[in-house]
């Protein structure tokens, strides 16, 4: 195991140790726009998490797929998901990936601070390469630090929705069915009210 790799486990094993529930147990909303309307399939969600997206998924007649590196998260959503079927994988996704095709991967707010440089790049090339004919590509991400971030946190650099697109590398078979930028409130730990930028990507396979 590289100290690369071993560093990413140690960081969001112990990012979920700091406390018993991290997010707040509900669906990104940016995938749920996106997804709600879609013919449930097969699905893969990268970075699950403790497993909100993967839950609402299955829920709505997906098979889920659901991958992260942290075994903490993932136990967390599998105790969660009572009532539906989901498949359960750990892998970091610089060294392993998921075997198969999908009918919709979601890759939603995949950003990492101990990450190599050109890592999620290659990874979204992989969530691309793991669509199904016909299938789609839903990619959800932070455009730019809140409004009310520290400037070492404004100094960070996210990539746009164009540089994105130029990353994946798609073939003449795939069509952009929305490429957008979201404003929504955003409030910091301290109460300091303000807005966030995201960008969303939905991709076709054809």
């Amino acid at each position: 195991m590289t100290e690369t790799v071993a560093n990413a486990e140690e960081f969001w094993e112990d990012f979920y140790r700091e406390r018993e529930q991290i997010w707040t147990g509900n669906p990104n909303p940016l995938l749920v726009r996106e997804v709600s309307e879609l013919e449930p399939g097969t699905a893969l969600d990268l970075g699950c998490g403790e497993g909100a997206d993967a839950i609402w998924l299955a829920k709505r007649g997906w098979q889920v797929t659901a991958v992260d590196i942290s075994e903490t998260a993932m136990r967390r959503g599998a105790q969660r998901a009572t009532d539906v079927t989901i498949t359960w994988e750990r892998h970091d996704l610089q060294v392993s990936f998921p075997d198969g095709t999908f009918d919709l991967v979601s890759a939603q707010f995949l950003h990492s601070p101990v990450e190599r440089p050109d890592e999620r790049a290659g990874i979204l090339r992989s969530a691309a390469a793991a669509v199904a004919p016909g299938g789609v590509l839903v990619i959800g991400a932070h455009a730019a630090a809140p409004s009310w971030a520290s400037s070492q946190m404004h100094a960070h650099v996210f990539p746009t929705i164009e540089q994105v697109l130029e990353q994946l590398e798609l073939g003449p078979e795939w069509r952009v069915e929305t490429a957008e930028l979201v404003h929504t409130p955003s409030t910091s730990p301290d109460g300091v009210v303000g807005e966030r930028a995201d960008s969303v990507l939905r991709l076709r396979r054809g």
